[in-house]
Order: structure tokens, then C-alpha cells, then sequence
């Protein structure tokens, strides 16, 4: 996606996840980065580069909007599932419980990683967790950098979950993943508002029909009208120009 097209087959990566994830990377003391791709983040990263540059190092790119599901379909003749930051968020936990993992927790307010560590003390009670709230500026000092940094690296999770909201989070992950001490990363969002409880989900019915997008704009129209009614738009665009090879 430096020069993005639907030729990159970053775009289209998708992967079915087991417990062999997390062994891989202990056994070989491998990094893993996963990140979500939607039609949102795919136009944004049609301008930002170093955005383009996060999504397209990263290990695996999962599929979380019902865009991407259709490009897939389209394109490669594949039907795949969608699997969301939160979808990703829980199967991890799981798989974080049943190894007695640590886990670590960037990003939001004090109040909401609060109720997250208190939910995983009932929910998962074998994990070992840690947190951090960065400052909220638009581009963090190197000072605020190390600090985080460091207290990553002390505690040295076995699962690093991000949630500094996109591009942000990506780009800042791309570029300090060689100074962290992790085995999983990834970015997940809006998945730490959903786990604290401070945002219902929408409900399965709503995610099974492909309307979960249109019940959270109806909660949120301000805040994610851009993403619904701007930037879906030009990805169908993108995507019928290129599956039907329309010149422009």
C-alpha cells in the first residue's frame, strides 16, 4: 500500500488463530505484530506513509470491516470471516489465561484500564497484568517515548495490546517495536472502551447481518461519520475500478 492498489496482497491477508501463535513466537523469541485493516484505515493509508508502511509490516493483517470481506470476495474468490480488534482482543485473553501469560495495556484513561484489570480478574484469572496511560498529545515528546518504553520493557508482556486510537497507535508501534519487549502485539482501538464496558457492542445479530457499523454510527454520528460516509464510499470505489479494470 505504499502505492495503494488492490494488488497488495497485504490487503487481503487474513488468518485463523490457535494457540500456536503465541508458541511460535516464545519457542523462536519472535516479535509478532497483528493489526486490523477496514476501508477506513485502507484510504487513510492512501495518504499517510508511514501509516501504509505500519500496516504493511505488519505479520498478520486481519480483516475487521465487512469491506474488506467483499474485496476478498471479488478479488480473490475467497468468503472469509471478519474477525474485529475486539474478536481478536478476547480470543488472545484466552489464549493469554490458559498459558498464564502476562499482558500489558497501552492507552485510554486510568479509569477505563481500571475497569479493564478488574473485569480480567474475574474473567481471566491466571493473567498477569500491567498498564499504562500515555499523556494525550497529538505527537508524544521523547521524554513521554522512554517513559513508556520503559515501562513496557520492565514488565516485558507476553501480549502488548495498544489502544491510542488509528493511525496513531500503528505508526508509533511500527516505529518502537525494535526498543520493546514483547512476544504479541497489536493494535486494537476501541476494543479497550468495549472490554471496560464503558461501550456496548453492538449486539451478535446486528455483527452477523454486517449492520454493526450502522448501530455504532447511529451512537457515535459525529465521530465516525468520516469513516461511514466518507471513506467507505472511496474504498467501494477503489474496489469496483480495480475488480473491473475501469481506467480513471
Amino acid at each position: 500500500m505504499t502505492n495503494p492498489s488492490f494488488e497488495s496482497q497485504t490487503v487481503m491477508s487474513y488468518i485463523i488463530f490457535d494457540d500456536s501463535l503465541h508458541k511460535i513466537c516464545v519457542s523462536n523469541n519472535m516479535k509478532l505484530v497483528i493489526n486490523t485493516l477496514n476501508p477506513h484505515s485502507y484510504v487513510v493509508a492512501k495518504k499517510d506513509k508511514l501509516f501504509s508502511e505500519a500496516l504493511n509490516h505488519s505479520d498478520v493483517l486481519i480483516p475487521d470491516g465487512s469491506g474488506i470481506l467483499l474485496a476478498a470476495k471479488l478479488i480473490n474468490k475467497k468468503n472469509i470471516k471478519k474477525i474485529s480488534g475486539s474478536d481478536l482482543h478476547e480470543h488472545l485473553l484466552r489464549i493469554a489465561n490458559k498459558n498464564k501469560s502476562s499482558v500489558f495495556y497501552l492507552g485510554s484513561t486510568e479509569e477505563t484500564l481500571g475497569l479493564i484489570k478488574k473485569r480480567l480478574a474475574n474473567d481471566f484469572p491466571f493473567i498477569k497484568v500491567s498498564t499504562f496511560s500515555p499523556p494525550f498529545k497529538p505527537k508524544l515528546s521523547k521524554d513521554d517515548n522512554d517513559k513508556i518504553i520503559n515501562e513496557i520493557n520492565y514488565f516485558a508482556p507476553d501480549f502488548l495490546f495498544i489502544g491510542m486510537t488509528a493511525p496513531k497507535q500503528e505508526k508509533w508501534l511500527h516505529q518502537n517495536k525494535n526498543r520493546l519487549n514483547f512476544k504479541v502485539a497489536s493494535c486494537i482501538g476501541a476494543a479497550f472502551d468495549f472490554y471496560a464496558g464503558k461501550i456496548n457492542r453492538p449486539s451478535k445479530i446486528w455483527i452477523d447481518l454486517h449492520l454493526e457499523w450502522l448501530i455504532r454510527f447511529m451512537k457515535e454520528p459525529r465521530r465516525l461519520f468520516w469513516r461511514n460516509l466518507v471513506s467507505t464510499p472511496k474504498f467501494l470505489k477503489d474496489l469496483i475500478f480495480y475488480r473491473y479494470k475501469i481506467k480513471r
